[in-house]
């Protein structure tokens, strides 16, 4: 049988050999994208690489064209600029009709990333409350921050979609809280989402997520993200009606972010470590451990899960209805 596909293999080289040395034309024989498909966000632009064989042919033109105009254009030299939301089919053809490449481009609209600046600063990490605090939670420490972005929505199963293309979560629509996705799938989607928009998106450390649930520099010090009454800030066990909520649906906290307690919880960055009472600057968390932090409580929880400073943590490929996540983005981005 191994003789019979190696002779097979053999007489294919050969009669693709033969072809080429008998091309003495130097016609092209065949067209093709390394690529047949990208996704584009709205805006941008990309040139479709393109091999034309052989690579010495006489007459390498190819003629470019888009069946779908309205979403994707391209242009003589294979560039493609993404205009509106959807899918087109790019194709090269070469200058004698005889062969032709196609490549599927989707578009897809990411304005629904809206960035809050969180300007640096110094604050108190962890409870420092006596009577209402759980050892996760303890000892309260000092940590510094430089300015960063960070999401003012939770990633919508919308975004999710379109960057993905699959819905994961249990309760299902466009502007609910993506959930169902572990830390790890949440690493996915923010890679998928880096390639297409070029930034340097990630999830915010947990130092960052709760220095911006806590309203940053402009914190009023409450219990929960932006109110000490968590009915007119969160989705918890006794408004949600079991289920999650559409985004941005209560009021925000003092920085203009939304759902900072309650709906889902939150992945962040770092993997899950016991406090020190010793102050930090920008802390990372540990290099390495067995589990990752979720921050903010959510539409099950009892009300002291969605204050600010309490904690939970589980395995990175953990998938739940009440798991999510937002971005967070360096200042310079």
């Amino acid at each position: 049988m191994k003789k019979n596909i190696f002779t097979i293999i053999a007489i294919a080289v050969l009669l693709i050999t033969a072809n080429m040395s008998c091309n003495k034309n130097n016609r092209v024989i065949d067209v093709v994208f390394p690529k047949t498909f990208i996704t584009l966000q709205v805006g941008n632009a990309a040139t479709i690489p393109v091999i034309v064989i052989p690579p010495d042919a006489t007459d390498k033109t190819l003629t470019w064209s888009s069946n779908n105009p309205s979403v994707a254009t391209v242009n003589h030299n294979g560039k493609v600029t993404a205009l509106a939301e959807g899918e087109a089919i790019i194709t090269a053809t070469t200058n004698d009709g005889n062969f032709k490449a196609r490549c599927i481009v989707k578009v897809i609209d990411l304005s629904e990333i809206e960035m809050v600046f969180v300007e640096g600063g110094t604050f108190i990490m962890g409870c420092t409350d006596a009577h209402y605090c759980f050892n996760e939670e303890l000892p309260a420490h000092q940590v510094t921050l430089s300015n960063f972005h960070i999401s003012k929505h939770l990633v919508t199963q919308k975004l999710w979609t379109a960057v993905m293309g699959y819905n994961p979560s249990y309760f299902k629509g466009e502007n609910l809280p993506v959930e169902q996705v572990s830390w790890y799938d949440a690493q996915n989607f923010i890679n998928k989402l880096n390639e297409i928009t070029g930034k340097n998106y990630r999830l915010p450390t947990e130092a960052q997520w709760e220095f911006a649930a806590r309203g940053g520099n402009k914190s009023g010090g409450y219990e929960y993200s932006g109110s000490n009454d968590i009915g007119l800030v969160a989705w918890h066990e006794h408004n949600s009606n079991r289920s999650t909520q559409p985004v941005g649906t209560k009021a925000p906290n003092e920085l203009g972010i939304y759902d900072m307690s309650g709906n889902v919880y939150e992945w962040v960055n770092d993997w899950f470590e016991e406090y020190t009472d010793s102050p930090q600057t920008d802390p990372q968390g540990p290099y390495s451990g067995t589990y990752k932090v979720a921050r903010g409580g959510g539409w099950f929880s009892v009300t002291y899960a969605c204050r600010t400073t309490f904690r939970i943590y589980g395995s990175f490929y953990t998938t739940e209805n009440h798991l999510g996540f937002r971005l967070a983005l360096p200042v310079l981005q």
